[in-house]
């Protein structure tokens, strides 16, 4: 005769199909299993934390809310056990016997009345969790006893399609899962594989994750319960509450880092957005953000239990390497809660974590210049890329860079705003140049002008200010200009002189444009005072140290670049060189050393931009040969 007490059941949904796709498709990684069945038990324990506010009975006394592994290897399986609300016979085939049904968001319906300052804060949402435990288990059993009620109940499946209920002693109010573990899903029964899994995602669970591990001291074996979570949740604590000690200690852990960080930003977000975050700016560039794969951004936690290790989509990538936890309940997930969807309310929290993190490097910068120098060494190439990437908060960055300048000291630093504050009544634009040291930068013939005029420049030698500052057209109403392609407006008197010279010169400038048929063009100067001559930029055209990072690099080819651009030769016409080849062209324009000399110019102009010679040989040879003449004739 049939046990009428044990009931067998067919899943509601279309089972096998369903938990295929969960236990092949839904989740990246096996090990998320523990992390469905701890956070599924701790929100049984907030149920019933939060019912016994108004039904003390329903605890029987039993208060120590905890969570435990129990790991049996002798048969193979995994228990998770809680004491918290437990399941009626209804709630077990309403909740286990319909896929992606969650009683979770049931009971949060229920509770849109309820008083947010006690109402419990839970994690699940779909419903699905539960069944990730069929990615590892080829069984799984759930006993459990409802508050309040004296009879338990047993649910049990392999995942084929059919489950039974059955009636069940249980002492004690509360749910055991037990999951008898696929052959070669063992490793889950080691312990060191249970802390692992514990601290990467449940680390910070409000009540305590406990494991009976079994220690040995000489001959001696005990069995000591161990917990495996710190439950120490700094963002959610008050911040006048945590102490650096702490902050030092957090961030080492979720930073892999050996040092402490320079800033911390804690904060909650209430109102409109609801979330906490506490974040860190580390003093040196980590070791992560030295391969370009690697994998940046803050955790992200769904009340206490992580959700991702690292969201990209919290802070743009000029702020990677920001390090930290967001912690907001309110955001959208995917069914598999591995991925967040996109959502406005992402956007709204990336751009709050932006003003605050944007705002704490201001306040570090305002309050402790020399350590910020010290970070921005370090951490400042990765920020520049903001310039080209975020133009909301363009500005903001162009506040926190720090620059070298024509009138600073080696190894001392200047800003955007002091340079401003500096520049004479005369000055209305910001200049820059471009290269790879500062020392050839200062003696770049393109800044004779500026020096003879008492204006500054600055000195950028940071590769990546090539591929960003471009993108900083102006700064709070003044434009800024490559020093190397813009001469400043010369006075009057200056300018009627060089144009009364342009007529004079005009037949010799001919005559070179057809000897150095591989230049642009060629004209007199308004930048050069010392120098005899220098090439420039012609505008849109790549800067000659844009071409060499590109170079080497080896994208010269991707970028088009058959090779160097045509430039534009200038000349002084008040340098002795440049008055002698005039005279020379003069006295007799076919003289073949006018040829000779144009060629060194050009040479020595490439030299002083810092390019390489097309032709090295061909400059020594015209060298030596200026040398043998002069011994002769002395």
């Amino acid at each position: 005769m049939t046990d009428v007490t044990v009931e067998k059941r067919a899943f509601k949904s279309e089972l096998q199909q369903i938990l295929n796709l969960i236990t092949h498709s839904l989740y990246s990684h096996k090990e998320i299993f523990l992390r469905e069945l701890i956070s599924n038990a701790s929100d049984a324990i907030d149920k019933i934390r939060f019912n016994s506010l108004q039904n003390e009975h329903l605890v029987e006394g039993n208060r120590d809310w905890r969570i435990k592994l129990s790991a049996d290897k002798a048969v193979g399986t995994l228990t998770v056990s809680d004491n918290g609300i437990g399941m009626s016979r209804e709630d077990i085939i309403e909740n286990l016997g319909t896929i992606a049904r969650s009683g979770t968001r049931a009971f949060l319906d229920s509770l849109k009345q309820a008083d947010a300052a006690v109402r419990p804060e839970l994690i699940g949402q779909f419903g699905v969790g539960f069944y990730s435990a069929f990615m590892v288990a080829d069984q799984v059993t759930v006993i459990s006893r409802a508050a309040g009620e004296a009879q338990g109940v047993r649910w049990q499946s392999d995942g084929l399609g059919e489950y039974t209920v059955e009636p069940a002693e249980k002492p004690e109010r509360g749910t055991e899962v037990i999951l008898r573990l696929k052959a070669e899903e063992k490793e889950f029964l080691e312990p060191w594989r249970l802390r692992t899994i514990v601290k990467q995602f449940s680390d910070f669970i409000e009540h305590p994750i406990v494991m009976d591990v079994e220690k040995t001291e000489g001959e001696t074996k005990t069995v000591a319960e161990e917990t495996l979570n710190s439950r120490k949740a700094l963002w959610l604590r008050s911040k006048a509450d945590v102490t650096a000690e702490e902050h030092n200690a957090f961030y080492r852990q979720i930073a892999n880092a050996f040092d402490d960080p320079v800033k911390v930003i804690h904060y909650a977000a209430e109102g409109m957005l609801d979330f906490k975050a506490l974040l860190y700016i580390p003093k040196t560039k980590g070791f992560d953000l030295q391969f370009a794969e690697a994998k940046v951004g803050p955790k992200l936690y769904i009340n206490r239990v992580q959700i991702m290790d690292h969201c990209e989509q919290l802070l743009p990538p000029y702020l990677r390497f920001v390090k930290g936890v967001v912690d907001c309940s309110d955001l959208p997930l995917n069914v598999s809660r591995e991925v967040i969807q996109h959502s406005p309310l992402l956007e709204k929290i990336q751009k709050s974590l932006v003003k605050n993190v944007l705002a704490a490097l201001e306040e570090l910068k305002t309050s402790d210049y020399d350590t910020y120098v010290g970070v921005f060494g370090e951490l400042g190439g990765i920020l520049k890329e903001g310039l080209a990437r975020d133009w909301d908060h363009r500005t903001q960055i162009a506040d926190l860079l720090l620059f070298q300048s024509l009138k600073t000291e080696a190894g001392k630093f200047t800003t955007l705003a002091q340079y401003r504050e500096a520049m004479p009544a005369d000055q209305t634009d910001i200049y820059y140049l471009a290269g790879e040291q500062r020392s050839a930068l200062e003696h770049s013939p393109s800044l004779e002008v500026f020096r003879h005029r008492g204006w500054d420049v600055l000195l950028l030698t940071d590769p990546i200010d090539e591929f960003v500052f471009p993108s900083l057209a102006d700064y709070k109403g003044m434009a800024l200009k490559a020093a190397d392609r813009e001469a400043p407006e010369l006075p009057a008197e200056e300018l009627k002189k060089t144009e009364e010279a342009s007529g004079v010169f005009a037949p010799l400038l001919q005559a070179l444009k057809g000897t150095l048929s591989e230049l642009k063009d060629i004209r007199l100067s308004r930048r050069l005072k010392e120098s005899a001559a220098c090439l420039v930029a012609d505008e849109g055209d790549l800067s000659p140290n844009m071409e060499r990072l590109l170079q080497k690099m080896g994208r010269a080819d991707a970028m088009g670049l058959g090779g160097p651009a045509q430039r534009i030769l200038e000349l002084n016409p008040d340098h002795p060189a440049v008055q002698a080849l005039f005279q020379l062209h003069q006295a007799d324009p076919g003289d073949a050393r006018i040829g000779t000399y144009a060629h060194l110019l050009h040479d020595e102009a490439v030299l002083a931009e810092g390019s390489k010679l097309p032709d090295p040989s061909a400059f020594a040879k015209r060298i030596n040969e200026l040398i043998a003449k002069d011994a002769a004739r002395s």
